[in-house]
């Protein structure tokens, strides 16, 4: 009976997700030709659903089994429907550890009827030969995959200069998988081009990735010309891995729209934005669904006398628990996580499903740490986590840690209340893979001066409100820093924080022992660079000599990698167990905040301009010339009225 009842109600929420588009479809604009269109991007490997917290809701929500029973539905009431993917469709839960192997994100996406994808940053996170292997693996199991497309790779320079070992590896496994610039599918009496692009902040966040990229919009531009000479579509889709952003000039996908205003749709993936009505630019429609499979983006288009295309209905859906899991898919999913415990887990001695921890503390979500600048619990108990782990490893030094620095953007995933499990742990870090080929970046120590300790305060200060995957939480270095002062001279006070409480002082020249992960280390040498030299950070090894390789300073334990991911896991096992039943707490202490990062909101002018750096000096100066020569220039506009008038009054 209680199945019966699941049944109908599941009938009743597909029906109505659906009605909508069915009844756009009646009656098209013109009576023309109609598209229905399902999508995705950002999935990052959420196979399964999770608990996670949604608008400030602890909600299981997700999965591809409940994805596919709408999928599955849409399709019977139209077969015909475009079921395309946005990229990043990897890296992200414990699944990608079969990433090379197994190849269950793109297998998946096959076995769930996606016509095509194209490929986000992540996808290169195993580096080409991981991508590489990846796509023989897809390609090798025989099953069903999608197409995949990108437009932009530079191959002509690449080879001009001669191509790497890991180019060459990458141009081969596109080429035997069949990746072009473009694909062109036919849905009942429409011809669609679908097109892929990789945007530059995509590349930018791909530090492993080798390829050389052309300019996303002009690549577009001339392969959107190709089509149109050659094909005789009805419809010009473009998947792009650029993303939206608040600030129009920097919101790669609408550029994209006003550039090549011949694109009919792009989906727009990178950014994670949910977008709840297209944006149009001309007759080009921007859609997001964003991030992690939590909902299903579903779109209808009905095409106008000229040709061109109009949205007649869109829909965000949510994947929540009320949407049945498909059996048949749940089943697949499975065969692919038992792979995890045997071929990946079982080399840290963990299973998928062991509890680690039980936690009662409400931690902050993803949101909270891009939208709120301060100090956050989760951002804490990871930062605390790398001290624990290197300083309880089988073979420490005795070196003792100063610091630890998390940047908010390797943070993936939350913890929930309830049972935290290893997986849950994995994914809440699940970035990356080391030198040594195992999935996950490893922990690495490096030595900065305190003088650039008070740099990285101030890069968090100053810029992260940019940047938001910048934004730094630290174990042992506590900062405050007012929002109002100026840029580059927000933080007022930076100090090291002692275990028993006690405040210790930076010296400006004295080296401190920094843990970090692999990628974070990578991104924060090339602040220097990024800031034009006005921001220098150079880490360096125990005796000050600058590291060039930080693969050099990767942390051990045992002659293995000390991964980011086990040091969290490690550290939730150590908790203590005061209900005795063999599972540790979570400590109380996470449920407040530390003064960690104090935000010092004060707009009194003694607040403004105490403790000024070399910065305010600096912008001190540039004013004081700036006001000489308005001076000057006032001056000498009087001068030369005062000699017209005189020459005036002499003629008079």
């Amino acid at each position: 009976m209680k199945k019966c009842r699941a049944l109908t109600c599941a009938v009743i929420l597909l029906v109505s997700v659906f009605l909508c588009i069915q009844t756009a479809y009646a009656q098209p604009a013109g009576g023309g030709k109609t598209l229905d269109i399902i999508f995705t991007h950002d999935t990052h490997s959420h196979l399964n659903s999770f608990t996670t917290v949604v608008e400030d809701e602890e909600m299981d929500i997700g999965g591809f089994a409940r994805a596919n029973t709408l999928i599955k539905a849409q399709k019977t009431q139209d077969p015909d429907t475009l079921v395309i993917d946005g990229g990043d469709f990897s890296m992200g839960t414990l699944i990608q550890t079969v990433f090379e192997t197994q190849a269950a994100e793109l297998r998946m996406l096959g076995y769930m009827g996606y016509d095509v994808t194209t490929f986000g940053n992540h996808e290169f996170d195993y580096r080409s030969s991981g991508l590489a292997n990846m796509l023989t693996s897809a390609q090798a199991s025989g099953d069903a995959v999608p197409a995949i497309v990108l437009c932009n790779v530079d191959w002509d320079a690449m080879e001009a200069a001669g191509l790497t070992e890991g180019q060459q590896q990458l141009k081969d496994a596109f080429a035997a998988y069949g990746v072009q610039d473009y694909t062109v599918l036919q849905k009942g009496d429409v011809r669609i081009a679908v097109v892929g692009v990789f945007g530059k902040d995509a590349l930018s966040c791909a530090p492993t990735c080798e390829l050389q990229f052309k300019d996303p919009v002009e690549a577009v531009k001339a392969t959107v010309a190709k089509i149109k000479a050659e094909e005789n579509a009805d419809m010009i889709v473009c998947v792009s891995h650029s993303g939206t952003w608040d600030d129009p000039k920097k919101s790669e996908d609408e550029l994209l729209a006003k550039g090549v205003p011949d694109l009919d749709l792009i989906l727009s993936g990178h950014t994670h934005s949910r977008i709840h009505e297209p944006i149009r630019h001309g007759d080009t429609y921007v859609v997001s669904c964003g991030e992690y499979g939590k909902n299903l983006g579903t779109l209808s288009m009905a095409q106008k006398a000229d040709g061109r295309w109009t949205v007649s209905a869109y829909e965000l859906v949510p994947i929540t628990a009320e949407i049945p899991a498909d059996a048949a898919t749940q089943e697949v999913i499975d065969r692919f996580m038992d792979t995890v415990d045997d071929d990946y887990l079982a080399q840290f001695g963990y299973t998928k499903d062991q509890v680690l921890a039980e936690n009662d503390v409400v931690f902050s979500t993803l949101k909270d740490l891009g939208r709120v600048h301060t100090e956050h619990n989760l951002g804490d108990i990871i930062a605390d986590a790398y001290v624990y782990a290197v300083e309880h490893a089988d073979d420490y030094d005795g070196t003792p840690v100063d610091l630890a620095v998390v940047p908010s953007g390797t943070v993936r995933d939350t913890y929930a209340r309830g049972n935290i499990t290893v997986e849950q742990v994995f994914n809440s870090f699940s970035l990356g893979i080391g030198p040594d080929g195992v999935p996950g970046y490893p922990l690495i120590s490096v030595y900065l001066t305190g003088r650039e300790l008070k740099t990285a305060a101030e890069i968090d200060a100053s810029i992260s409100d940019l940047m938001t995957t910048a934004r730094l939480y630290c174990s042992g270095l506590n900062f405050t820093y007012n929002p109002h002062r100026m840029l580059l001279n927000k933080v007022t006070d930076v100090y090291l924080m002692e275990e028993d409480g006690q405040r210790i002082e930076l010296q400006d020249d004295k080296l401190y022992r920094v843990i970090a992960d692999l990628y974070s280390g990578q991104m924060l040498s090339a602040v220097t660079d990024m800031s034009y030299g006005l921001l220098s950070i150079v880490p360096k090894y125990a005796d000050g000599t600058p590291i060039e390789d930080f693969e050099d300073v990767i942390l051990t334990e045992n002659g293995r990698e000390l991964k980011a991911w086990d040091a969290i896991a490690r550290y939730m096992s150590s908790f203590a167990d005061p209900d005795g039943n063999g599972i540790g707490n979570v400590p109380e202490y996470y449920s407040t905040l530390h003064d960690r990062k104090v935000v010092d909101d004060s707009r009194n002018i003694v607040a403004l301009v105490k403790k000024p750096n070399r910065f305010t000096a600096i912008f001190a100066g540039v004013i004081a010339v700036v006001l000489l020569l308005v001076v000057l220039l006032v001056l000498l506009i009087r001068k030369l009225v005062r000699r017209i008038r005189r020459r005036k009054k002499a003629r008079g």
